[in-house]
């Protein structure tokens, strides 16, 4: 099930996401967040008319996704950049690409034009869930980020909707 997220589900999200802060170069976080810190991000998504969705099996969450502003300037108000994050135990059994379709059908409904999705280099997962779902690769920085005693790549996938 697929469904909007709650604050109090920021406990069960920041479980899912510090796995990625303390284990991957996925995020470049670099220190656990508290679940309080996580609620506030999750306000701070729904604050401002954004979609925050959670997956849900045996009422567990595991997994989630989310839009964000791409910009702050009133002109980018029609874009957005989307992330998503899994349990590591449900990868490759399409909660993503189903986090994702819920995910641009609200973003559709709220009349945004265009997605961007960053992509720490390489991940080949994930480029291939963002190019299911239309988006192309726009840009690739060199060594933007520093994690886990190496340089790291970004790449920006774009889709308009």
């Amino acid at each position: 099930m697929i469904r909007d997220a709650t604050l109090n589900d920021a406990a069960k999200v920041v479980e899912i996401y510090n796995h990625y802060i303390s284990e991957s170069v996925v995020t470049f976080e670099q220190e656990i967040i508290s679940a309080d810190i996580m609620q506030e991000r999750i306000s701070k998504v729904l604050d401002s008319k954004l979609p925050w969705l959670v997956a849900e099996q045996d009422s567990n969450i595991i997994g989630y996704c989310y839009a964000t502003p791409w910009k702050e300037r009133s002109a980018y108000r029609f874009s957005v950049e989307v992330t998503v994050y899994l349990n590591s135990e449900v990868k490759g059994k399409g909660w993503g690409s189903r986090l994702y379709k819920a995910l641009f059908e609200r973003l559709k409904q709220n009349e945004i034009h265009a997605v961007m999705g960053g992509i720490t280099l390489p991940n080949d997962a994930s480029v291939k869930l963002h190019e299911k779902f239309g988006m192309s690769k726009v840009a690739h920085f060199k060594q933007v980020g520093y994690k886990f005693d190496q340089w790291l790549d970004v790449g920006y996938w774009q889709k308009i909707l």
